[in-house]
């Protein structure tokens, strides 16, 4: 059974890196930090359909500093989804705000409502770790998804990542006449094969979740990470690899039913030469961010040190012993991935 630390410990954002987020429009000033929603009086319970507890209460805060707030969170919204244009403030309103007391970041939750069709999103607000925002930034350039996210000082903005999550598709989607088994399998192949290259760990099934669109002949998969929280921290190998946790059962038992080690080994390999040419078109922006991570320390030295090592064994790379911080090994580690598209 896979081991997650039961609490990581958070790494601030270094000069460097905020340097790095500023030439990429990542950090700019926000009305709202995230230590002015601790500022609540009480919350209630928030239960879903079935009424169960969703580990998350909707708060509520002082009458005094409730516009204030509102405005702000809105304005928040502005940046997020429209480039800062406030013409659109006018007809919204936030609905609830949402507290989670499960979980390392410790979130907020904000509903934004459009007054004009009731139509709703999502964003979140968390403690800024660096390593969480690594993982956002790995997301955006290797992965076919686009990740929209701000910081400022303390405080991390991320988009609502919108799908179904795994373990609630595990439970009442997968097995729907329409669904094509084979295709949950090879997506969950190339979703394991894009965590283990860049290193995000702890892809449980509900820290994914699936985007199912209907296509003109069957429907089509895309499993989404939406928890960055162990992005290069954990010192074990099977951790990066969702294969190896018990709540992905299914998926992986599907894999083992409908494709053999031929078609593993071809989509495993599809998704090693997306993210290779993914490198290559933002080569720039990945050199940028490895001369900021290759001195920072985002994880503690015995858990580099065994990354190090057991990777080594795996691949067969004396190059990664040798490694002293997280940085230098998903260098190495995405170095490979350029050298096996050559051949």
């Amino acid at each position: 059974m896979q081991t997650i630390s039961k609490k990581k410990l958070f790494f601030p954002v270094n000069m460097a890196f905020r340097k790095y987020l500023r030439l990429y429009e990542r950090e700019m000033a926000l009305p709202v930090k995230y230590e002015d929603l601790r500022y609540f009086q009480y919350g209630m319970a928030v239960y879903d359909k079935q009424g169960q507890d969703t580990l998350w209460e909707t708060v509520f805060y002082p009458p005094a500093m409730v516009d204030d707030l509102h405005r702000g969170l809105k304005r928040i919204y502005s940046l997020l989804k429209a480039g800062g244009d406030q013409a659109a403030e006018e007809h919204l309103h936030v609905e609830r705000i949402d507290f989670c007391t499960f979980g390392n970041s410790h979130p907020f939750r904000i509903k934004i409502v459009n007054n004009y069709n009731e139509v709703y999103d999502y964003y979140y607000v968390k403690l800024a770790d660096a390593s969480r925002i690594y993982g956002l930034e790995l997301e955006h350039v290797l992965s076919p998804y686009w990740m929209n996210f701000l910081v400022d000082g303390n405080t991390l903005i991320e988009e609502h990542i919108a799908g179904v999550p795994g373990d609630q598709f595990a439970k009442h989607w997968i097995d729907r006449p329409e669904f094509n088994h084979k295709r949950i399998a090879k997506e969950f192949v190339k979703f394991n094969e894009r965590c283990f290259a860049r290193l995000l760990g702890d892809m449980r099934s509900y820290n994914f979740v699936f985007d199912i669109t209907p296509d003109f002949d069957d429907v089509q998969f895309r499993i989404r990470a939406i928890d960055f929280d162990q992005q290069f921290y954990e010192g074990r190998r099977t951790l990066y690899m969702p294969q190896f946790f018990k709540e992905n059962r299914v998926f992986v038992d599907l894999a083992i039913k409908h494709l053999n080690a031929e078609v593993v080994k071809q989509y495993q390999q599809e998704e090693r030469s997306l993210m290779a040419r993914r490198i290559k078109v933002q080569r720039h922006r990945i050199k940028d961010m490895r001369d900021v991570i290759m001195s920072d320390q985002v994880a503690l030295p015995e858990k580099v040190q065994q990354l190090g090592d057991e990777l080594a064994q795996y691949y067969g790379d004396s190059g990664f012993e040798r490694c002293r911080t997280m940085g230098e090994i998903i260098e190495r580690s995405l170095k490979r991935l350029l050298v096996q598209s050559l051949k």
